[in-house]
């Protein structure tokens, strides 16, 4: 699928810098008889009644757990990181409180592994927002190309990899399809989720020409993948003896906490949140896959909603009519406009514009009227807008233990970097900050350790005027960015062509730029 996550705990630096784990060893509690890696359990799916008695979902993973847990050496060290870091699961267990529910009961919908539920632990450190350098994006951290496999839209308006609903059953799916794919062995077909079925099998397959044991721990895989699969082994063990190792999970409670809602139509998000009494920027955490201040006009016509704020939110959109729910503005075509100065000075797109006013075509006439789509909020515009949001291209982490700092006052973030021998670009995008963000004291920031050196990173916006025989690949290729990015910086489509004079707005790292 790919090969970089967006939150590792242990990978080699764990392994080379953290050397105290070998010398406090901490005791796994009595071996428990298991099933040898190519058996196929048959997974426990607990009765309605069954389900009713247990209060918290952390115990329902529990109970169901069935993996064999192998005396591996790295998923002894995973292991022994967390239950030295306790803070990291704490934390993670608060993020994951809002899905964890519908995950487990979309697992034991289909008779899959409940240590699946997870795999987001270490995927995104369960953050729908999180992006990682190789382009994937989401809980589940799904590349473009296997979003659109299994089903995933993606557009101006809307990501489904950030869906959380809609990005648990694409990976289900996936996860289902690899274990096939796979001869029935969940090793295989979560080492094949990490980097691809093509190279287990084919790991498979060397081993099997040369005589050797063809099961996981005998394969030749990418460095990650071989650490992925004991990463997860090492959480299930973990979290099965939680209480056992002192880590206290925040209990999540065993029924629903947020429902779809079908919608029927696009709908403003500051006027959703009003209608469910709440703030947009809350609406937006739960609804992450949409871009921009409204759902997309094309679908899907979808919000997350909590369970306690779903009816009161049905009500009222009863009572507002499907015209009613985009404000809209009666613009005045200008001399020299052109529709897509205008969609992007309005924040939405071109095909919005020619939608709303039965448009063949961009062409428009100085002195006449356009109907366009517009935030009921501008405050909040601003806020969720994708086009202010840090550009997708951030540095993944792929090795490293992770820390959690408090910040003190009068810190900032150059003065916190350094102390802890990282970038400013790292430190910004592991907690979806940008460089100008500013810090409160209190507030708890992510650090992932490395060994690796950072260079020293200048990054600015810079404008850009286009020049006679320009195209969008010769501009992204001389400032080391990609066109997608160009594209998404000035709100601009893959067929619209530039003009010279024109000018495009770059986010930069000069210190990667050619001489």
């Amino acid at each position: 699928m790919r090969v970089s996550l967006y939150v590792v705990v242990g990978g080699f630096a764990l392994l080379t810098g953290c050397q105290t784990l070998d010398n406090h060893e901490v005791t796994k509690p009595e071996a428990e008889t298991v099933a040898t890696e190519n058996t196929v359990p048959q997974y426990y799916l607990a009765s309605p009644a069954e389900s009713a008695q247990i209060t918290d979902v952390w115990e329902r993973i529990r109970q169901g757990m069935q993996l064999p847990i192998p005396d591996q050496k790295l998923v002894n060290q995973y292991r022994d990181w967390y239950i030295k870091n306790p803070k990291h699961l704490e934390i993670i267990s608060e993020r994951a409180a809002p899905y964890m529910y519908m995950i487990v009961e979309e697992l034991e919908k289909r008779h899959l592994p409940i240590e699946i539920a997870l795999l987001p632990i270490i995927e995104s450190a369960f953050d729908p927002s999180a992006s990682s350098a190789s382009a994937a994006s989401g809980l589940w951290q799904f590349t473009t190309p296997m979003a659109n496999h299994f089903g995933l839209e993606m557009n101006w308006w809307y990501d489904g990899r950030r869906d959380v609903p809609a990005s648990t059953v694409a990976a289900l799916d996936m996860l289902e399809y690899l274990y096939q794919k796979t001869n029935n062995n969940w090793l295989y077909a979560f080492a094949a989720y990490n980097s691809g079925e093509s190279r287990v099998l084919n790991a498979i397959k060397r081993n099997e020409e040369k005589g050797l044991e063809t099961d996981f721990w005998s394969l030749n895989l990418p460095k990650e993948t071989e650490r992925y699969v004991p990463q997860l082994l090492a959480l299930a063990e973990v979290i099965k003896h939680a209480d056992e190792y002192g880590i206290s999970l925040a209990p999540i409670e065993n029924s629903p906490s947020i429902e779809v809602v079908d919608i029927d139509s696009q709908i403003d998000l500051a006027m959703a949140a009003g209608l469910a009494n709440m703030t947009t920027l809350e609406l937006q955490k739960l609804n992450p896959g949409y871009n921009r201040w409204a759902t997309s006009p094309l679908g899907p016509h979808t919000l997350v909603l909590p369970i306690d704020k779903s009816e009161e939110f049905k009500k009222a959109l009863a009572e507002t009519e499907s015209e009613a729910r985009v404000s809209w503005l009666r613009y005045t075509i200008k001399p020299g406009d052109s529709i897509g100065v205008i969609a992007k000075n309005h924040h939405t797109t071109i095909a919005a514009i020619r939608a709303a006013n039965g448009m063949k075509n961009n062409t428009i006439v100085a002195g006449r009227h356009l109907i366009i789509p517009v935030s009921a909020d501008d405050k909040q515009l601003y806020a969720i807008s994708t086009s202010q949001k840090l550009p997708k291209k951030t540095r993944a982490v792929t090795e490293g233990p992770q820390l959690t700092y408090k910040v003190q006052s009068g810190d900032t973030l150059w003065e916190i970097a350094r102390h802890h021998k990282v970038s400013v670009k790292q430190l910004t995008a592991w907690n979806h900050l940008s460089k100008d963000s500013k810090l409160h004291a209190g507030q708890q920031l992510t650090i992932i350790a490395s060994q690796a050196p950072v260079a020293a990173e200048q990054i600015r916006t810079v404008s850009y005027k286009v020049k006679s025989g320009d195209s969008l690949a010769r501009i992204a290729s001389k400032f080391n960015v990609t066109v997608a990015e160009l594209l998404e910086w000035n709100s601009l489509t893959p067929s619209q062509y530039i003009q010279p004079g024109q000018v495009l707005k770059l986010v930069v790292d000069e210190s990667k730029l050619s001489a």
